[in-house]
């Protein structure tokens, strides 16, 4: 018996993500995937929150994704959103708009739920199990760390290292560096406090989201985006710095049309991520990095999936007007 169709939505700082699937014997079987850049998090203000352009951006994406939903017949979604909407002064009211328009409840989650989540997500699509596995996740206002020792977390944390924000807060790569080896530094005295740093150093990474997918696509010269191909490659250290060198001296527009594999929507934050993920690999003394295609958004579905026996399923709501 095939298991039930299910949604699951992703509602993050720069992309804004949808996957209807089934979860057979803890294997998630892919029926569709819509992705938009929206750029929720682009012109963020601490004292305002987002921005209306992005607001309605990403209220369009919802909209398109509820559509979809409803075509597929899918009464069960849960959807969850991350650092933009966690830290938005108006956040409430941005949830509010998304529930009133298409009837689906956004679950703000925090940055270790959202660390929890996306470890599950890369396991489901992992090809072997690593002793340790550092999962890092490089969103657009926030990078998760989760170290696990099998399906067990061991250490998580969310830094504010999003792309979105690097790229908008700070005039140059200098600048984005001395921030990222700033936080990253604390990141590894507080592992070091808690008796896990030598753990990381030695333990398999994995890249997620996407910077690791663009920099897997690149390394690929990929034209057309393919998970299965983008799903468990490797990348080292060394090809990672020799694609920063050619995307450094290029204007976002050149990184477009000379770098197959670059994902339009990313050809600016792609510096950014780039070097938060050198920063990180070096630091650690880690020199390859695998990616994974599967995160944050194959955990919630595999969450949903473990909540359709329970009492507080999640359900979609319809609008009233619908």
């Amino acid at each position: 018996m095939r298991g039930e169709l299910i949604a699951a939505i992703d509602l993050g700082t720069n992309t804004a993500r949808l996957l209807i699937g089934r979860v057979e014997e803890g294997t998630i079987c892919r029926e569709l995937v819509m992705r938009r850049i929206t750029r929720l998090g682009g012109g963020f203000c601490r004292q305002e929150g987002i921005a209306v352009a992005a607001w309605e951006r990403s209220l369009a994406a919802m909209q398109e994704f509820a559509a979809a939903i409803k075509t597929n017949g899918v009464k069960q979604v849960m959807a969850v959103a991350t650092s933009a909407v966690r830290d938005a002064a108006n956040g409430a009211d941005f949830c509010e708009a998304v529930r009133s328009s298409t009837g689906i409840g956004l679950e703000v989650i925090s940055g270790k739920r959202e660390g929890e989540l996306t470890l599950r997500g890369v396991l489901s699509g992992l090809d072997r199990m690593p002793e340790y596995l550092l999962v890092f996740d490089v969103g657009g206002g926030s990078t998760e760390y989760t170290l696990a020792r099998g399906g067990e977390v061991l250490f998580s944390k969310s830094l504010p290292l999003g792309v979105v924000r690097l790229t908008e807060g700070k005039g140059s790569p200098a600048a984005m560096e001395e921030k990222v080896d700033r936080e990253l530094l604390k990141l590894m005295e507080e592992m070091r406090g808690a008796g896990v740093l030598h753990l990381a150093g030695g333990a398999e990474m994995v890249g997620t989201a996407g910077t690791a997918t663009s920099l897997a696509a690149i390394s690929q010269q990929l034209t057309d985006y393919d998970y299965r191909k983008i799903n468990n490659h490797v990348i080292t250290l060394e090809e990672i710095e020799a694609i920063f060198a050619r995307l450094l001296p290029l204007t976002p527009e050149e990184r477009l049309k000379r770098i197959a594999g670059l994902e339009k929507g990313r050809e600016d934050l792609i510096v950014a991520g780039t070097i938060l993920t050198m920063r990180t690999m070096s630091l650690f003394g880690i020199h390859r990095l695998k990616v994974s295609d599967f995160s944050l958004l194959e955990g919630v579905l595999m969450a949903l999936n473990d909540s359709l026996g329970d009492e507080c399923k999640t359900v979609l709501l319809r609008p009233e007007s619908s």
